[in-house]
């Protein structure tokens, strides 16, 4: 993977089952990699999938919700399980058209389709990159108060709850503990140990945010890659480079987009796995 910051300077993971102790995908639309699990059979791991309430005018090329999205969700989890598919609403904004009523409305028309399909809702609100902001300009959204989060955590979390949903904030500094809402580990070591038969001893990512609850990990995406064309993206800096780098992807090349050039330096990043095999006296 290529360094965002010096393109010439690539990292080589290793990607065996010995070091990988876990993989978290990140995804809007997991129906292209459905037929590939079983290629996945060595590893564990689990699904964030974001799944929101925004139209065409957002969220700009991806598939209907209601005929191929939810869908998806539905055959994803009974491939591997509701535990591994964790369901995020996120990120929340306001404006005219996506009011408050309109957030509760239509997160309750999703978690009534989703209802035993995931166990757990991750929500986080809009966070403005430099990116972001003039993305979103044309949306014109209104400040998020504390008074509208509160709002939206009171009637999200008790919605979610009566559709047998969990809830959790992603990397927010709000405490809605009061709403039974906790702090996610989005990269969570618990689950991981649920859903592999080791226990794992990782500590928090430390390059996070200080409200980011993730243990620490290797991310091996690449920015200006995804498609979708969502306007709150913080990925995706530029249209025309996102063409280029689709239209640069080779199957036969170890880059997510192009090859290895002779300027490029390559170094092997050190893996190795945290996993531990020590019976608990208390097990």
């Amino acid at each position: 993977m290529r360094n965002p910051m010096n393109i010439h300077q690539i990292s080589k993971v290793s990607l065996s089952s010995d070091v990988v102790d876990g993989i978290v995908f990140w995804t809007k639309n997991p129906l292209p990699m459905l037929d590939k699990l079983d290629e996945l059979s060595r590893y564990s791991y689990y699904f964030q999938f974001t799944l929101n309430s925004y139209q065409s005018d957002v969220e700009v090329n991806l598939p209907n919700k209601s005929d191929v999205i939810i869908p998806t969700f539905h055959s994803l989890s009974d491939l591997v399980g509701p535990e591994r598919v964790i369901w995020r609403y996120d990120p929340i904004f306001l404006n005219d058209k996506y009011s408050v009523n309109y957030h509760i409305d239509f997160f309750e028309k999703i978690a009534r389709r989703l209802k035993g399909y995931s166990r757990k809702c991750i929500i986080s609100f809009i966070d403005y990159y430099r990116n972001t902001v003039n993305n979103v300009k044309p949306l014109d959204i209104t400040h998020l108060t504390e008074q509208d989060k509160n709002l939206l955590a009171k009637n999200l979390s008790t919605l979610a709850y009566e559709y047998g949903f969990s809830m959790e904030t992603c990397a927010e500094g709000i405490d809605l503990a009061k709403y039974g809402i906790n702090h996610a580990r989005c990269i969570d070591d618990r689950l991981l140990e649920e859903i592999s038969e080791y226990s794992l001893e990782i500590e928090k990512d430390k390059s996070q945010r200080l409200e980011c609850g993730c243990v620490s990990s290797v991310d091996v995406g690449l920015y200006n890659t995804c498609q979708n064309g969502c306007k709150y993206c913080y990925a995706n800096y530029s249209l025309k480079t996102v063409a280029k780098n689709v239209q640069e992807h080779d199957v036969m090349s170890p880059l997510l987009s192009g090859r290895t050039e002779g300027i490029d330096t390559i170094s092997e990043k050190k893996t190795v796995s945290h996993r531990s095999y020590q019976t608990s006296f208390f097990e």
